[in-house]
């Protein structure tokens, strides 16, 4: 043995050189023994793409991302060989990162600073425990994280060990080309006689639920909370197909910007009365015929007080409030969420439009209510902003839980949907089963329309609809672009 030879076993013993360990493909579980750079890659690019897009000065935005990049390296680098207790640390670590960084975007969104604490992944599976001792509810957080590389999969629950999935082949543009495909194929009304959603909408459940799917059935997991990022935030989780059923079918389903800027006190809700106020015509928007009966059926259903186009406005709908603290409102009129800040996308009320910056002005928080519902929404399907806007109407609103539409919705569709909706709300204990409910009813055919009626499963006489609705003839409404794109927004429960 030469001398070089020689040395460089010693040193190798010694442990003064350390042996090379090649690079280890990092999908399904993260729990390699020793930490590597492909962990580290993957770490901080979750932490580069979250901040991608923001509306922060140059000079702000770097320094932050450089701080928490330095941060992640020193906790990844700095690190011994991993027992198992280590990759649950920075699985915790990487929950609790995220809850920091979409808090913030959404704090540049709307161009306010929420006194919400963050919340860490154990403070979240103690909260995720204590409602389902409340409503007998098994709740999980699901973040997806798209990342140049691979999609980040963090699950959640209450038994306070969060998981880690990394999905190599669901790189962002991969994911992002076919969340584009499925969106297109769900919002487009030309092809409600088709089922040319399924190729893209299995490909997104097998990349997105799959990898998560036997420790939520473990668990007994009944309720989905999703918390995701960029692109990801306009996607129909409801429509995600397994290849026999909806996921919807399966769980309710709800979407929030962070954990922490969730309200999560539980409230039953199923006595409660509705304030209903709504437009049927409009200066420079489409009319909604259906807007009248669609008022008049909730109320008769869950009680309260509903008023129509000239009577629809701000003034009125805050001394409503002023007389009786109402917990739910729903708005029958247009929703439009589009490109660019908060400003841009409103809420049109009878003589004005309500920006989404100023929805704060109604003071929905005080008292605060539980449940608002706007039925007749479209957002800018993977736009960045339109879908933060979405995705925080219930933040934005200062409400528990917000309700609206990713698509414009057929107005025959749209009544459908609500009306059932409302019947299922004075039943069911959470928000997100009601509306669950609801769309299994639609999906397996239970609630059309015939012969000019409403029908309901259950109900012996049918609804007359008005004649610009009735003149549609029969309409099934089993395809997903009548249901899917409804979503509950903020606490599921």
């Amino acid at each position: 043995m030469n001398k070089f030879n020689f040395l460089a076993v010693t040193f190798l013993i010694t442990g003064i050189i350390s042996p090379i360990v090649a690079p280890a493909k990092v999908i399904g579980d993260i729990s390699l023994k020793y930490p590597n750079t492909q962990q580290v890659t993957a770490r901080i690019s979750i932490a580069q793409s979250s901040r991608e897009g923001r509306n922060t000065t140059p000079a702000t935005g770097n320094r932050r991302q450089e701080n928490r990049i330095w941060r992640i390296k020193k906790n990844l680098f700095n690190t011994q060989p991993i027992p198992n207790t280590s990759q649950l640390q920075r699985t915790r670590g990487a929950v609790d990162e995220q809850e920091q960084d979409w808090k913030k975007d959404y704090e540049d969104y709307i161009g306010t600073t929420f006194p919400n604490p963050l919340m860490s992944s154990k403070a979240i599976s103690e909260t995720l425990s204590t409602i389902e001792k409340q409503t007998g509810k098994k709740s999980a957080v699901v973040y997806l994280i798209p990342t140049p590389k691979q999609l980040e999969i963090l699950l959640v629950t209450s038994r306070n060990k969060p998981v880690s999935k990394s999905i190599q082949a669901a790189n962002r543009d991969a994911l992002l080309k076919i969340t584009k495909q499925f969106q297109t194929e769900l919002s487009d009304p030309r092809r409600v006689d088709t089922t040319s959603y399924l190729a893209s909408g299995q490909q997104l459940y097998k990349w997105l639920i799959a990898p998560i799917e036997k420790e939520l059935q473990a668990e007994n997991i009944d309720t989905l909370v999703f918390c995701v990022g960029v692109g990801l935030r306009s996607v129909p989780f409801s429509a995600l197909h397994d290849g026999k059923k909806f996921l919807v079918e399966n769980y309710s389903i709800s979407l929030i910007p962070a954990f922490s800027l969730t309200d999560t006190r539980y409230t039953d809700i199923r006595d409660f009365s509705v304030l209903a106020m709504g437009a049927s015509e409009f200066k420079d928007l489409q009319p909604l015929p259906a807007v009248p009966i669609e008022l008049s059926t909730i109320v008769q259903n869950k009680g309260g007080s509903s008023f129509l186009n000239d009577k629809f406005t701000l003034n009125n709908l805050r001394s409503q409030r002023q007389q009786r603290s109402y917990k739910i409102i729903h708005l029958a009129t247009h929703g439009v969420f589009q490109p660019g800040t908060a400003s841009n996308s409103y809420i049109q009320l009878w003589n004005t439009k309500l920006r989404l910056n100023q929805l704060r002005q109604l003071q929905l928080n005080n008292p605060p209510v539980d449940l608002l519902v706007l039925s007749a929404c479209k957002t800018a399907l993977g736009d960045r902003q339109a879908e933060l806007g979405f995705s925080g109407l219930a933040l934005e609103a200062g409400v528990k839980s917000a309700m609206g539409s990713l698509w414009n919705v057929s107005d025959a569709g749209t009544l459908v949907l609500m009306t059932e909706f409302y019947q299922h709300l004075k039943t069911s204990p959470l928000k997100a089963e009601a509306l669950k409910q609801t769309q299994i009813g639609m999906i397996e055919g239970q609630i059309k329309i015939q012969q000019g009626q409403l029908r309901q499963a259950g109900l012996r006489t049918g609804t007359p609809l008005p004649p610009e609705l009735s003149q549609l003839g029969d309409l099934n409404l089993s395809h997903p672009y009548y249901w899917a794109g409804f979503t509950m927004i903020g606490s599921p429960w």
